[in-house]
């Protein structure tokens, strides 16, 4: 139901946003950032935390003097950054009121009584912290003012816990059942992933739906028993309860319906978007060793059987002079690198790219390097172990919080950026690279070959050699330039279908249909 404006009055769940960089994080941030600029449409997001309660916000219009209604806002932020407790007793209240929350949504859950409510927080006294929190880490300065004209929305009660209750009500009685969150007034609720809860009448809910790898491939993910049955139950929730689903892409959409035929009349395929600064780069060969020396990943300390483990991810070298000179010379402006932009994680297929590379670089060119960018996800050991040997040869780096100048470098630089992952919903990287003016070597998976079209090769993930082949022809083989500057030119525009200005009417068409 349509409010007195006349205006379409969206709320956006921001979680994802708090959680991460690349994947999902980053699209919620940009699609936050596109709707923002709809008329005809008032936009506020969604805060809440994952794992921790959110302090704070105004509730029911309460009557507060400014001064009180900063203070609850500025307790917001400092939940959404840690512990927001002063000492002991703040702990002991705290585990109270937590406790108490787990058995209101349960109650909620079992019962299908009682509402969810959902505070308010104002980002005039915020600007500093909404922006660097939510969307600094993916979209440009350019978008700041835009972005920060809504208010927000806080849901008090963690997004796992929400989950949780949904679960066991399953276990007991077949099917979950999720609480109901408070959204009177407003027209559409957009989630991020499979939403555990309901929604006021009057409100539609609608899931942006990434993939179905959680229930598809639960072995690829972290915290498997706990993702793969939030995930199946509260999309079963969504589903019964006849939300709407946008999914990334043609591949994701018949998963979905693959599970849940009977979403098909409510499931819709609109594309992911590319960060605006992304775009066709010129070569500037000189930057890449100053790229790849200030973003090593350096130690990273993990667990390994619960006993932890120290891993060394930068070579070691006796001097700074040393350094400089050993990266000057790796990685300069003749060198040549094969370029990889993924989570370290098992789905990504790390250890088959790196078979392709040694077989390579045996084979054909010994000083072939790999550069890879990523932030340390799960079951890791494998990978990193596999990495060690390589990095302290010198041929091997592995990069973190690349920023994007930096990466449209090194797409545009790179003689090939390999995507070899063997699930995925849309895969970022190879339409970056796209954009950037690289040349992209993909899986031969149906969401590749749905998103990169005829602007890729593909391999067969599986296979070595087929990897190895396929990099050889778009490196060494005789037409080795023209098969490069082919892909250059498909690439730029295949990857123009997914800029902001061509994903946006679909959207703005499809939240006005849910008003029809």
């Amino acid at each position: 139901m349509q409010n007195s404006t006349n205006n379409l009055r969206v709320l956006m769940e921001m979680r994802p946003a708090l959680d991460g960089f690349y994947g999902i994080p980053q699209e919620t941030r940009l699609l936050y950032g596109v709707l923002s600029t709809l008329p005809g449409l008032e936009l506020s997001g969604l805060l809440q935390m994952s794992t921790r309660s959110v302090r704070g916000g105004v509730y029911r219009n309460a009557a507060l003097s400014e001064a009180e209604r900063v203070h609850r806002f500025a307790r917001v932020v400092v939940s959404l950054k840690g512990r927001s407790a002063l000492d002991w007793k703040g702990d002991v209240v705290e585990w109270l009121d937590n406790l108490w929350q787990t058995w209101r949504l349960r109650y909620a859950a079992w019962t299908g009584l009682g509402r969810i409510p959902l505070g308010h927080f104002e980002t005039r006294y915020f600007r500093d912290f909404i922006w660097q929190e939510l969307y600094g880490r993916s979209l440009p300065a350019a978008d700041r003012e835009q972005v920060l004209l809504g208010d927000y929305r806080v849901c008090g009660y963690p997004w796992r816990r929400m989950h949780l209750v949904g679960i066991e009500r399953a276990q007991v009685l077949s099917h979950s059942r999720y609480p109901l969150l408070d959204t009177r007034g407003l027209d559409v609720f957009v989630a991020q992933t499979p939403f555990p809860g309901r929604v006021s009448q009057g409100t539609a809910l609608v899931v942006h739906y990434h993939d179905a790898i959680p229930v598809l491939m639960p072995h690829t993910i972290s915290d498997r028993a706990f993702h793969q049955a939030s995930h199946f139950q509260a999309m079963a929730a969504n589903v019964r309860s006849g939300a709407h689903f946008v999914c990334v892409s043609e591949a994701t959409r018949r998963d979905l319906l693959s599970l849940f035929p009977e979403a098909e009349p409510l499931a819709h395929t609109i594309h992911n978007m590319l960060p605006t600064h992304y775009y066709p780069a010129e070569p500037a060969p000189e930057r890449v060793a100053d790229i790849v020396r200030r973003h090593l990943h350096g130690e990273f300390e993990g667990k390994i059987r619960g006993k932890a483990k120290v891993f060394r991810l930068a070579r070691a070298f006796g001097s700074e002079e040393e350094k400089t000179a050993f990266y000057a010379r790796a990685l300069g402006p003749d060198s040549r690198f094969v370029l990889m932009v993924s989570t370290i994680e098992p789905r990504k297929n790390h250890a088959r790219l790196v078979e392709a590379w040694e077989a390579l670089r045996s084979a054909a060119d010994p000083d072939l390097k790999l550069v890879l960018v990523g932030h340390i996800g799960w079951d890791y050991q494998t990978a990193l172990e596999g990495f060690l040997p390589w990095i302290e040869q010198g041929s091997l780096f592995l990069l973190h919080g690349v920023p994007a100048d930096a990466l449209r470098l090194l797409y545009r630089q790179a003689v090939v950026t390999v995507c070899p992952s063997v699930g995925e919903g849309f895969d970022f990287s190879g339409a970056e690279a796209m954009r950037c003016g690289g040349v992209v070597a993909a899986s031969d998976i149906p969401v590749h070959r749905e998103v990169y079209g005829d602007a890729a090769r593909y391999f067969d993930p599986y296979d070595t050699a087929s990897v190895v082949e396929v990099l050889r022809q778009i490196i060494y083989s005789p037409d080795a330039e023209s098969l490069q500057a082919r892909l250059r030119a498909e690439g730029a525009e295949q990857s123009a279908r997914y800029l902001p200005e061509r994903i946006l009417p679909q959207w703005e068409a499809f939240l006005h249909s849910l008003n029809g």
